[in-house]
């Protein structure tokens, strides 16, 4: 592995662990709504979704969607993000041994600025990255490349030249999109429908965060 140049993280669950209660609130809204869904089905076909996307596909599903909806879901998912949620177990020493090294390293996700102040900022580690850049204030949420590309270009490294970590299909399209090699993190193993869709991109898995340093060429934690 040629040692990156950047290392750029998605957000929940890659350095957030709050993709469960997330998840479950989605599934909960929208069975209120008339669309019953899995745990397994949402994470099948709308992981990595801004709300507004999972709006609109599950409206054309079947749905029942009051108007504001997608207001009345940030206001529940900020409420039960900001009585707490963890970070990734592993994801601060990974953190660090980039630090030790000089490589930066900056943040890209479908959520909102608003969300990720929330998150990161319960745990004092916003300022660490060189810019946390959100797909959906630039007006291009993945799987459209932009997001990485303008972190790229905060940490002034060429796109090529950058390390992606991301936790699902749609982001995993838009690293690759940008140009960009990319791991996935696949907290829960590889045969999850998550891992199944990123693995299909020909994208490599790693299911421990301390593994991710020896992957990116700069030693083992």
């Amino acid at each position: 592995m040629i040692r990156p140049e950047a290392v750029l993280f998605d957000c929940d669950g890659v350095v957030v662990d709050s993709e469960g209660p997330t998840l479950a609130l989605f599934v909960e809204e929208l069975a209120a709504h008339g669309l019953p869904l899995t745990l397994e089905d949402f994470e099948t076909d709308y992981l990595g979704q801004t709300v507004e996307m999972v709006a609109r596909q599950a409206t054309a599903a079947g749905a029942r969607l009051p108007q504001g909806w997608v207001a009345h879901f940030y206001s529940r998912m900020n409420e039960l993000l900001i009585a707490g949620v963890p970070l990734v177990p592993g994801v601060l020493p990974v953190l660090d041994r980039l630090d030790a090294v000089g490589v930066p390293y900056a943040m890209g996700s479908n959520g909102s600025l608003a969300k990720m102040k929330i998150t990161l900022g319960q745990h004092g580690i916003e300022g660490r990255f060189r810019a946390v850049l959100s797909g959906q204030a630039l007006g291009a949420p993945k799987p459209a490349p932009d997001v990485y590309l303008a972190a790229a270009a905060a940490c002034r490294v060429r796109p090529e030249a950058c390390v992606v970590i991301e936790d699902s299909a749609m982001g995993a399209r838009a690293a690759l999109a940008a140009g960009m090699r990319c791991f996935g993190y696949a907290a829960h193993g590889h045969k999850t429908p998550t891992a199944r869709s990123v693995a299909a991109l020909g994208v490599p898995l790693f299911h421990r965060m301390e593994d991710l340093p020896g992957l990116l060429g700069i030693g083992a934690l």
